[in-house]
């Protein structure tokens, strides 16, 4: 990587050993002012719409700690975001930790100011109650956008303990609040036990596509990303990647775990399969340091969110 681009770079290995330096998304500056900014990485540091194994709120210190073993070329695509974008690490969204209704709200304050700027926010969760105030600010910007939802659970309950919203219910508000565009939501890695069948023919019913863990077992999901692609067309798109879509043996370090479920590399042919549309925000939610032993799960999370900034429209591929 050349040291003249005119965008900044991750602090490299030979300036700084990776156990050194601080703990920003792969090492790039800390910054809150967007000025001609393109991209920032964004934490959301919640668990307050956990329903059962709390943690997430640690998750989005822990990505960027695990970060630091990212380099700043992808090997397998070609793509060089550092050489395409101006990037930052917005730091964090300062949550209510006590309120989360406050916490929405302020949620989407900020990811307002963040599209207002014309910069891309990249999001590091936090429980998935996030993504729903998250898609408020998005409507706002762009009307109702399609959505690839990549999960162990469809997050389309009318309610959790009598409450509206929580991390298993964003995606039914969404629906209802006209967020997102139902024909084109793509469910990939749906998986596990549930109360009844309408747990994911709610979805289907209002329009989604779903794909079950089961359909992907055994095969790339390189040939469902392209028809995804192609249905989506230019439409803008959010990507919200809940980590508990990876089977655990990748990635136990979530709160509500689904045995049966995506292996990496089929996490890498989703985001990979996200090149060519018009995809204008991210997230990788559910990382839950407390039962992440090894710290991998916030590894493969950071990693993720790299993949996630090498599919943005404008990236230049070296091939």
């Amino acid at each position: 990587m050349s040291n003249m681009s005119k965008f900044n770079q991750p602090l490299g290995a030979n300036d700084m050993p990776r156990f050194g330096g601080l703990a920003s998304m792969m090492r790039l500056p800390v910054s809150s002012d967007l000025t001609r900014v393109d991209v920032c990485f964004v934490g959301v540091p919640m668990d307050i719409g956990a329903s059962n194994r709390a943690g997430t709120r640690h998750g989005p210190r822990q990505i960027r700690t695990e970060s630091c073993l990212i380099r700043p070329y992808n090997m397998g695509t070609g793509a060089a975001p550092f050489e395409s974008f101006q990037v930052v690490d917005y730091g964090d969204i300062a949550v209510n930790t006590f309120n989360l209704h406050a916490t929405c709200d302020i949620i989407t304050d900020e990811i307002d100011h963040i599209l207002a700027c014309e910069t891309i926010p990249l999001i590091l969760g936090g429980d998935h109650t996030l993504t729903y105030p998250v898609l408020r600010s998005f409507a706002k910007k762009y009307g109702p956008v399609a959505l690839v939802h990549v999960d162990a659970h469809a997050d389309t309950s009318e309610a959790m303990f009598g409450e509206k919203v929580a991390h298993g219910t964003p995606f039914r508000r969404a629906v209802e609040e006209n967020l997102i565009i139902p024909e084109k939501t793509f469910q990939i890695g749906l998986r596990g036990s549930g109360y009844s069948p309408e747990d994911y023919n709610w979805g289907r019913n209002k329009g989604f596509e779903v794909h079950t863990a089961e359909m992907c077992w055994h095969q790339s999901l390189t040939p469902l990303m392209s028809e995804i692609r192609h249905k989506v067309g230019p439409t803008p798109v959010y990507l919200s990647f809940d980590i508990d879509s990876l089977d655990p043996a990748f990635a136990p370090g979530t709160g509500t775990v689904e045995l049966g479920g995506l292996t990496t590399i089929q996490g890498l042919e989703v985001v990979r399969g996200c090149l060519g549309m018009n995809l204008v925000g991210g997230d990788l939610v559910e990382v839950s340091p407390p039962y992440d032993t090894t710290g991998n799960t916030a590894l493969i999370g950071s990693q993720l969110l790299f993949e996630m900034l090498c599919v943005l429209p404008g990236i230049k591929i070296n091939r």
